[in-house]
């Protein structure tokens, strides 16, 4: 049985740990764009420059992203995507599109993505088995820790 008082076990909360904080999530969103290098970040952001460099090394350690040198002399360098950090970026452009609709207005979206058809991108989560798209109703959760139900800690 869990501790008294200890946290429901869970992946969201480990993510949330390496990437739940406004300015990692931000980070992503501008190398995902391709702006890695460290003068375009603090620009594009709006980060501290040390809130920025404590980000990018959480980032690089938990292997989201990877550091690239671009110049020896000043040394400087770049960060890129890892797989790992690409796999998050289907989770930006589903943020993306629920501040497009539920934030602003449509004629004050600052950025649009085109999908490779032509199209606007409107992301949806779908099921990788069935292929029907998510809906809270449809969704049925099996705790698999051990001491825990989806109501909170069971007794022994």
């Amino acid at each position: 049985m869990p501790a008294s008082g200890d946290p429901r076990p869970c992946s969201i909360a480990d993510t949330l740990a390496i990437v739940g904080e406004k300015y990692s999530l931000l980070i992503l969103r501008e190398v995902c764009l391709g702006n890695g290098r460290f003068d375009r970040l603090v620009r594009n952001i709006g980060a501290p420059r040390d809130v920025l460099a404590t980000r990018l090394k959480r980032l690089v350690g938990a292997g989201v992203l990877d550091k690239h040198a671009y110049s020896e002399r000043p040394q400087r360098f770049e960060y890129r995507p890892t797989p790992a950090g690409l796999e998050l970026e289907p989770i930006l452009m589903t943020l993306m599109a629920w501040g497009d609709r539920h934030l602003r207005e449509d004629d004050d979206r600052p950025m649009v993505i085109e999908h490779i058809c032509g199209n606007e991108l409107v992301p949806k989560i779908t099921c990788a088995t069935c292929g029907t798209e998510l809906h809270h109703e449809d969704l049925t959760p099996h705790p698999q820790t051990p001491g825990w139900s989806v109501t909170g800690p069971t007794a022994t």
